[in-house]
Order: C-alpha cells, then structure tokens, then sequence
C-alpha cells in the first residue's frame, strides 16, 4: 500500500473500515513481518482465508492475515468488511448480501482515489475516488496504465 497526495496503490482493496492512512499503518506492519528475521514463519501463516474481517482486537498472524488478505485477494465484502475469496467474477454476479468492496457506503478511503488492479472480469473502472486497472492481460486481454495528472489511460495489447 502505497498513500502519496490524493492518492492511495494496492493491489486489490482497502476494508471499508479502513482509511487511507490506516491501511498505511497497517501495510507496514506486514512490511515488517516479510522483511524480519521471523519471515519463514511468516509465509508459513500468511496463508487462509480466515478470519475474513478485521477486527481492532485481532494480534498475530490472524491480524496479519487479514492486512494481507485485502490488500492482495480482496474483491467483494459485506457492508460490514466480511470478505469473499471465493468470488472472481464480474458485477452482474455477485453474490446477494455482497457489494465491491469500493462501493460499501461510507467507506472510510472514500477521501481518496484509490489506484488498484487484481480484479480482471471488473476490467476498467474508473470513478471519482477509484480508478481500477486490471484489464486481464495476463489473460491475454490488455496492459493498462494511467497517467495520474489528467487520467489519460494507456493501453498495450498482451499475448495469449
């Protein structure tokens, strides 16, 4: 997670609780965990999907888990946070009871535009404080980038 200006980088999501700065705070704790002595443990737990919300009072790997989970495979939540992994589609197929985790009312980052990718079938989607690229080129679909002062997108064709 990177916050500079007006501006917060992930790769795929903030939880609706989180604020720009929080998220910041909170991506370098696992910035921490990667880059200690203890990181082979780390790795060991990164992986799960539970718990699949935050919570203040999460410690340990738990709390680890879910700062990872979100900022890396988080798609679609609850309005409260509660996160679906399982979910890779496009918007007309969301389960009931979940919503892009960028449309949750009253999210807390909504301050900012959040500049963020890894949701391929979502493809471009551009808003006042959202500007997802992921337009699947590992799929063989397109390269997208954005020059951040006038929006004006890039693209580049990618092979199959």
């Amino acid at each position: 997670c990177h916050v500079e200006g007006e501006f917060c980088m992930v790769h795929a999501g903030l939880l609706p609780q989180w604020t720009a700065t929080q998220a910041r705070t909170l991506a370098a704790e696992a910035e921490k965990a990667l880059t200690g002595a203890d990181w082979r443990a780390f790795m060991a737990n990164m992986w799960g999907s539970e718990p699949a919300a935050w919570r203040e009072d999460l410690e340990g790997w738990p709390r680890l888990r879910v700062i990872i989970n979100a900022m890396t495979r988080m798609r679609i939540c609850t309005t409260a946070g509660k996160m679906n992994f399982a979910f890779k589609g496009d918007l007309q197929s969301i389960p009931p009871g979940y919503v892009p985790w960028f449309n949750v009312p009253q999210r807390a980052s909504q301050q900012r535009t959040i500049i963020c990718g890894h949701w391929s079938a979502l493809g471009l989607h551009i808003t006042d404080n959202l500007i997802a690229l992921d337009t699947g080129c590992v799929w063989g679909g397109q390269l997208t980038a954005i020059r951040l002062e006038d929006r004006k997108i890039f693209q580049l064709p990618c092979a199959q």
